[in-house]
């Protein structure tokens, strides 16, 4: 119900217990200009008693058992975090709360005070496995207190402290088994800007289902086609970020040109020059390409399988999609079509090898692809027509998937592409959505709705003469137009009286070009010039920006001459 600056990074929304920008651990008093995010007015400090853990009692426990037994094995984004947090020393934390809703305290004097939610939802976890284990007639305890057992927490970077140094410091003083791994992503941005419900700068999965997985639309290739590209740009160790034009890339230059184009080659070719038939393997005619290729089918089970393991499920992705690539590769190297009207005595043996070869990678692909993209692999099954038990992970690797003399169905293409069309509608209907959410926005703001103001800090102290040094000056826009593949920039040329000065400014979320032409603006007239976009941009106009994110011109009540100074 705080939110305000955050002391350690300034992020202006930062809330009473955590920054969700920098993930630093905060309090309500250790925020800079805290304000209640219900009426937008200053907290009231009130003397009040809690129920405090003492995460300082155990730091030693924390630093030995993260940054020592976990040093190398833990993604460095959250070893750093947790680093971060012990060296500047741990403090008490409060765990319950002054309100009237929530899980009441089950002790003595407590009235009026309920669990702090980061205190009693770690153990929902232990509760769902209760009850789960009651409804299968298990015995929940194993899960929690067995070393057999393995925890691990799937979470985003802003929930590390509770997962990394709260929760199992709850664990161990309960005598429950501590996580194993805890695969903490770093966030996802959207088209250039942080998502936002409150803005409609998001992506709705109905929206998606009804653009591209209705059967008239793709159907489940098109489920698989997002599955695919979030997990190759998952913020395993950084943030990421989605954009619809990468989104029909990945589609277009990975799965359709490269797991695609292989399956569908594989196909093709076995239909027309085997009979449509599994051939036999000659290992005495195999040469060195064959031998690549069955190599690769090994080395990628071994890197698949310990990349999954470690949770690195992006760079996994990729060694499949790789996998697939080099079977594209022997393709051309073999070019078997070529061998069909050859007069060699064994130039069908050499294409039963090369078709053999590359059906039973087919094969190793639907496994390997399994874990990501489940309909793409059940759809391999079929036209394979095979059972799904030839999924099993045990299988990979195997050149004995695909019976010899087995007869298969007739390709279909897994994949789609996606058409430039459906990108701009989806990039357009992105930023309707924002346009009407700021309208909505502002319309709520002129009738006084209260609403949470937020404030950056301070900024350090300079002396007069520092200021003086700025030089503001009144212009007029007298052009605006879009930046290419620049979704939030306008280039502005703006009359300053003395000169006409091109400047490139980062509001085209907010204005459209043909609205702020003769709009006066302030100026800073003397900043040094610098490229954005390959354009020179010789000026910065001043903005303000209200509670809603929505930015405003800083100009004068009434127009005056362009070029006059500001002070």
């Amino acid at each position: 119900f705080i939110k305000g600056t955050c002391p350690n990074c300034g992020h202006d929304s930062a809330y009473g217990d955590q920054c969700e920008k920098c993930g630093t651990s905060l309090s309500p008093e250790m925020l800079i200009n805290p304000v209640s995010t219900l009426s937008g007015e200053t907290p009231v400090k009130k003397e009040t008693s809690h129920w405090y853990l003492p995460l300082n009692r155990h730091e030693d426990f924390l630093r030995k058992w993260i940054l020592e037994e976990h040093k190398n094995d833990w993604r460095a984004n959250v070893v750093g975090q947790c680093k971060s947090w012990i060296d500047g020393g741990l403090q008490p934390r409060a765990v319950t709360r002054d309100l009237d809703w929530g899980v009441k305290v089950p002790v003595a004097d407590a009235d009026g005070k309920v669990l702090y939610v980061w205190f009693d939802a770690p153990i929902g976890y232990i509760s769902a496995t209760k009850q789960w284990a009651v409804e299968q007639g298990k015995d929940w305890q194993p899960y929690w207190e067995s070393d057999d057992t393995q925890l691990v927490h799937f979470i985003g970077k802003d929930n590390i402290v509770f997962h990394c140094i709260i929760f199992p410091v709850m664990l161990k003083l309960h005598g429950n088994i501590l996580p194993a791994f805890v695969p903490a992503n770093e966030f996802m941005n959207l088209e250039g800007d942080k998502m936002s419900t409150s803005r409609n700068w998001k992506l709705e999965m109905q929206d998606f289902i009804d653009d591209f997985v209705n059967k008239e639309n793709g159907g489940p290739q098109l489920a698989d086609a997002l599955r695919y590209y979030l997990t190759s740009i998952a913020p395993e160790t950084k943030d990421s970020e989605f954009t619809w034009k990468g989104f029909q890339d990945a589609v277009n230059n990975e799965l359709v040109a490269v797991f695609g184009n292989f399956v569908n080659r594989s196909f093709v070719l076995m239909h027309k020059l085997c009979g449509g038939k599994v051939p036999p393997f000659v290992a005495d005619l195999q040469d060195e390409t064959d031998q690549w290729l069955i190599q690769e089918i090994a080395n990628t089970k071994q890197k698949v399988e310990q990349l999954i393991s470690d949770y690195k499920f992006r760079d996994a992705l990729f060694e499949v999609i790789n996998l697939a690539r080099s079977g594209n590769q022997y393709l051309q190297k073999k070019e078997p079509w070529k061998k069909a009207n050859s007069t060699e005595a064994n130039a069908q043996q050499l294409i039963n090898n090369c078709m053999h070869l590359s059906l039973q990678l087919t094969a190793n692909l639907a496994i390997f692809i399994q874990p990501f993209l489940p309909n793409t692999a059940r759809k391999m099954l079929y036209m394979m027509k095979v059972v799904e038990r030839m999924l099993a992970w045990e299988n990979a690797g195997s050149l004995k998937l695909l019976s010899v003399g087995y007869s298969l169905r007739a390709p279909e293409l897994l994949f789609r592409k996606i058409e430039d069309a459906e990108i701009e509608h989806q990039v357009a209907k992105l930023k309707a959505g924002l346009a009407k959410a700021m309208e909505q926005n502002n319309s709520s703001s002129s009738t006084n709705q209260a609403t949470a103001p937020s404030f950056t800090a301070v900024k350090t102290e300079i002396q007069f003469d520092d200021f003086a040094k700025i030089d503001i000056r009144i212009g007029t826009i007298i052009s605006a137009e879009k930046v290419q593949k620049a979704d939030k920039l306008l280039k502005l040329e703006v009359d300053l009286g003395f000169e006409t000065r091109t400047i490139v400014s980062g509001i085209a979320m907010h204005f459209t070009p043909e609205a702020i032409v003769g709009q006066q603006v302030s100026v800073v007239a003397n900043l040094a010039p610098r490229k954005m976009r390959g354009i020179e941009s010789q000026g910065m106009i001043l903005m303000a920006e209200d509670a809603n994110g929505k930015l405003h011109f800083v100009h004068p009540t009434e127009a005056i001459n362009a070029g006059a100074g500001v002070s």
